[in-house]
């Protein structure tokens, strides 16, 4: 009787430590959850550096936000950076204040900054640019000819084409200042 009391208090002794790294676990995890939002996570957070890339930008034309039929070839002589985006895509929402504060910085400089909503009606995208105090032309893209042009069909993506014409750098995700500063920068002193 001595030994099997012993032998369950053993088992007991084993399991309790795991109950508690698991509620330990459960907690972090809550905590985590609770406090990494789509509101309180910028691309400051998580950037990606986008990959040289070389390819004749594809023609693109689309309504914009405005109502106005603007095509990707309207911006040829500045360097253009598209943005494949949608209203309810978390690492969108997380880059665009980095992607507006870097287009208002430079827009005297020959850049510009074209933001492809990727299907969401306009009224929802009308609210989001609005919510967020866009500056910089927002298209229209209910068919995805965008994300079928590039062959990419990741939220965000973005790609910057040089003033002849060529995409030089691309990238899925969120993107840093920084980065920009780092890449495009010396594109607009070409």
């Amino acid at each position: 009787m001595k030994n099997h009391h012993r032998s369950k208090k053993k088992q007991i002794s084993h399991v309790v430590p795991m109950i508690v790294i698991g509620v330990g676990l459960i907690i972090i995890g809550l905590i985590s959850a609770k406090v990494i939002t789509a509101e309180n996570v910028s691309a400051e957070d998580y950037g990606v550096v986008p990959q040289q890339v070389s390819f004749t930008a594809p023609e693109i034309t689309l309504d914009a936000l405005t109502g106005e039929t603007v095509s990707i070839s309207d911006f040829h002589g500045q360097v253009i950076l598209i943005n494949n985006w949608a209203t309810w895509c978390p690492p969108c929402k997380a880059e665009m204040p980095t992607l507006l504060k870097y287009y208002e910085d430079h827009r005297d400089e020959g850049f510009v900054l074209v933001a492809i909503e990727a299907g969401d009606p306009k009224d929802d995208v009308a609210r989001f640019v609005q919510e967020y105090d866009l500056s910089f032309p927002v298209l229209l893209d209910p068919n995805n000819k965008a994300l079928y042009a590039f062959r990419n069909d990741s939220l965000p993506s973005s790609y910057v084409v040089d003033q002849d014409g060529t995409v030089v750098l691309a990238w899925s995700g969120p993107i840093t200042y920084a980065t920009l500063e780092k890449y495009v920068t010396p594109l607009l002193e070409q």
